[in-house]
Formats: structure tokens, sequence, C-alpha cells
């Protein structure tokens, strides 16, 4: 049985002074997550908006993306499964660093 499905991702980016502000919204076609992330300019460096524009949106991902699994936890021990316990490591490439 095939299963296709497709989320939307919107992302905003506000930049004022050096600190710029992101907001993704997932929406799943039955529900939304909205995350958020700043980066700031140390003021000694270079001012390079598009390095706060991806750190900010990588970080507001990174919060969808541990609400996601968090969801995910929840939605999995209601049909008896759980979370492994303690750190996952992935499958092959770079570790994750958040575990």
């Amino acid at each position: 049985m095939t299963r296709t499905q497709e989320w939307r991702l919107r992302l905003g980016l506000t930049e004022d002074d050096g600190t710029t502000r992101a907001e993704a919204v997932l929406d799943t076609g039955s529900g939304q997550l909205t995350g958020h992330g700043v980066a700031r300019c140390n003021p000694q460096d270079v001012d390079v908006p598009v390095i706060g524009d991806d750190l900010a949106a990588g970080r507001a991902m990174k919060d969808v993306a541990a609400q996601l699994m968090r969801a995910a936890d929840k939605e999995m021990e209601t049909v008896g499964g759980g979370p492994a316990p303690g750190p996952v490591a992935p499958p092959y490439a770079w570790s994750d660093t958040t575990a």
C-alpha cells in the first residue's frame, strides 16, 4: 500500500540591528508546528546577513524537528512503543551532536 503526503514549510526571516529571527511553520494538513530561531552578529564580526539567515533558519527548523520527534514519541507510546533509551547513533555519516 502506497501512501503519499505533502507537508508545507513556510519560513519567515527578519533582520534588525544585527539580530536575525526566523519562524518556521510546518503544515502537515492535519496540524501545524511552529519553530523559532535567532542569530546575533557579534559586534566585532563583519555583518554578513546570509550567515544570520542560515543560522536562524536552521535553528527554527531544528526546533520544528524536535517537536516532530516528541510528537512521534508520544504517538509510539499510545500504541505500546516508546523512544529508545539514551542517545541513538545515526545509521551513517556524521553524528548527531544534539542527541
